[in-house]
């Protein structure tokens, strides 16, 4: 029965169909409303869906940022050991 609901090609022929297997009617009110239903918890899927994407995407990008800055930061205490070699050899 899942199947052929599945194939409906109208939302009114879904409904008919998850009635008739659940033995039940709909008012046209009840109707609309269980279509709403259907439609926000598929647009909620893929809001959620496009969210982790961005998520992975952010995260990503933060990774590329914290390998540059490493590579500045040991440059940045090479350069800065280098300087103290060259003024305590001035110094002394």
């Amino acid at each position: 029965m899942w199947l052929k609901c599945a194939q409906a090609a109208s939302s009114e022929m879904l409904i008919n169909c998850i009635c008739l297997d659940l033995n039940c009617t709909l008012s046209n009110g009840m109707q609309m409303a269980f279509l709403f239903a259907l439609f926000t918890s598929a647009f909620c899927r893929e809001a959620a869906k496009e969210c982790r994407r961005r998520k992975k995407e952010y995260i990503k990008c933060l990774e590329s940022r914290v390998a540059v800055l490493e590579v500045q930061n040991k440059k940045l205490i090479q350069e800065l050991e280098t300087l103290k070699d060259i003024c305590s050899s001035k110094t002394d």
